[in-house]
């Protein structure tokens, strides 16, 4: 009996945590950037494959969370699900190479920027979606299309914009992509499909979150190890001139995803994912690419990706709120209005 309520406790405790950490992505993701840059030794042991390991694991935690639903989405709304993609492929990486222009970003941050608007959308979009309001089932089969079709789409992109800034290892990409997205993805789903009905499955998925927070944020940790001295060596000004970049990226996008969903009539909470899923991208992902493809050519290159990973959870949250809180005042307009035709 002892044992069975100390696992109780235990596992309620988890559950805290893990809807503590989903609440505060973004400040824990900086928390771990910030003490990371003054203690790189902290996350030295984050490389090579084991990043891999970790990405594949966080897009294993997505897969946890496909339904057959959520496939049949995909299906039954080919057209928004078109409209989507191509936004997406299109926007973030024209929008990420046309900053390379007007800002003259040497090729270092000009590769990394254009590898962030390169990738799928990120996986936190469908909780931000939630959030605001918006059409839930839409964001999930945009996010999944999206990274099914990454191997090809992102590595493709790469090679015509970045091409002829640095050599692009596009089959070695592919093969990456795959490893650390559409396998984990589809082994993940799977089980969900399969044993869903399990009350194991069911706890374990509600913990998730937490962990794949906590993997992110390795990433991102062991990326600043990694170029640690290169930043050092910038200074201040690169930091604040790489953000200024992100800054930017991030949201046009979510301006111009927002306006595609009104040239195409969709409704408003369509609308708002539509601006969300494109606006942010799984720099993760990127932040992987990164390390592995560039770090010798171009190590500055992962600094887009590494800020892109904290600052697209925090700007997400932010439009998320806003959304929500649009929503509220226009309610409490409305009443204010009824009770005046009332008296």
């Amino acid at each position: 009996m002892s044992d069975n309520n100390t696992n109780s406790k235990l596992y309620s405790f988890l559950i805290l945590f893990s809807n503590w950490l989903s609440a505060y992505t973004s400040p824990f993701i900086i928390a771990v950037a910030v003490i990371t840059f003054f203690f790189p030794e902290l996350f030295a042991w984050v490389t090579g494959y084991l990043q891999t390991y970790i990405l594949g694991f966080i897009m294993l935690t997505m897969g946890l969370t496909l339904t057959v639903q959520d496939i049949k989405t995909l299906a039954h709304r080919p057209l928004d699900i078109l409209i989507g993609f191509c936004a997406q492929y299109t926007i973030m990486p024209l929008i990420a190479y046309s900053l390379t222009v007007v800002f003259h970003l040497d090729t270092a941050l000009a590769v990394g920027i254009i590898l962030v608007g390169c990738c799928p959308g990120g996986v936190s979009s469908n909780i931000m979606s939630y959030l605001c309001y918006g059409d839930v089932a839409y964001s999930v089969g945009m996010t999944t299309a999206s990274t099914l079709l990454s191997p090809m789409i992102t590595p493709m992109l790469m090679l015509l914009l970045a091409g002829e800034k640095v050599e692009i290892d596009a089959i070695g990409m592919f093969i990456n992509i795959l490893i650390v997205t559409i396998i984990p993805i589809t082994v993940g789903s799977l089980c969900n499909i399969s044993l869903g009905h399990k009350e194991i499955l069911k706890k374990a998925q509600k913990i998730m979150p937490s962990l794949s927070v906590l993997g992110l944020a390795c990433i991102v940790g062991g990326v600043i190890s990694l170029v640690h001295d290169d930043i050092a060596a910038g200074g201040f000004m690169l930091l604040l001139w790489t953000f200024l970049i992100v800054f930017c990226h991030n949201s046009i996008g979510y301006i111009l995803g927002y306006l595609i969903g009104k040239i195409f009539h969709f409704n408003t909470a369509k609308r708002r994912t539509i601006s969300i899923e494109v606006g942010m991208q799984n720099a993760g992902l990127a932040t992987n690419l990164a390390t592995h493809f560039f770090i010798v050519t171009c190590p500055l290159a992962v600094v887009p990706c590494a800020i892109s990973c904290a600052w697209h959870s925090i700007s997400g949250t932010i439009l998320a709120s806003f959304f929500a809180w649009s929503d509220k005042k226009k309610s409490h307009t409305r009443l204010r209005q009824l009770f005046s035709i009332i008296s």
